[in-house]
């Protein structure tokens, strides 16, 4: 009898796996036009010049200031940076390049000091102020404002000065008093009565004379008519 042979196809053994994809994550950066990176960049560099300023002018400590410092502008970086490439990136990439020079000079200058090390401080302090000048060289060259000032100290407002000018003219005008006009009673009237008093008296007198005249002739013809 002929041996049949039968092929046993061997299944594999185990559960299929599925097939796994390697999930790529790319980091999308925001794309900004060359006008609205500068306001925003401005923005940014505004307060930074404001932050720095009042520091120099406030704080008494060297090394304080020192550290503060870097740590300002090793933060300005990071927001530029945050904000996104523009679409017209020629220049960008020199003024991101001074920005990073100028944080990382900061920042040995803040390590010198805390170390005491007065050499090094003093080329990293050199360093720094160059740094800074090539910075603002790149953002005035770009198209920035804010960016390629220096720091300043912000300045207060005169406000107090114009209130105070404001209650001066009210007083003024409180000070002038109204002017009181008397008018002196008129006596006319008395005048006319004392006209009219002298034509009575006259008209007396004119009476008492024709009396006294009629009397005085009757008297006359009176004698005439008596005994001779």
């Amino acid at each position: 009898m002929p041996l049949v042979a039968i092929a046993i196809a061997g299944c594999g053994g185990g559960g299929s796996s599925p097939s796994t994809q390697a999930a790529t994550t790319t980091e999308t950066t925001p794309t900004l036009s060359k006008e609205q990176l500068i306001a925003q960049g401005d923005a940014i560099c505004a307060e930074v010049n404001a932050a720095v300023g009042t520091v120099s002018s406030t704080s008494s400590d060297s090394a304080g200031q020192i550290a503060q410092r870097a740590d300002i502008y090793r933060g300005m970086v990071d927001r530029l940076k945050a904000l996104g490439k523009p679409e017209e990136s020629a220049g960008y990439n020199d003024f991101i390049a001074s920005g990073e020079e100028l944080a990382q000079a900061e920042a040995d200058a803040k390590l010198a000091a805390e170390r005491g090390e007065e050499e090094a401080l003093a080329t990293a302090e050199s360093d720094a102020s160059s740094a800074l000048a090539s910075f603002e060289t790149a953002a005035q060259a770009y198209g920035f404002k804010a960016c390629g000032e220096g720091p300043s100290a912000p300045v207060g407002g005169t406000g107090s000065e114009e209130g105070s000018e404001e209650s001066s003219e009210a007083g003024e005008e409180e000070e002038a008093a109204p002017e009181e006009a008397e008018a002196a009673p008129e006596t006319g009237g008395a005048g006319t009565a004392e006209e009219g008093g002298g034509a009575g008296a006259g008209g007396g007198a004119a009476g008492g004379g024709t009396e006294g005249g009629g009397e005085g002739s009757g008297g006359g013809s009176s004698g005439g008519i008596g005994p001779g």
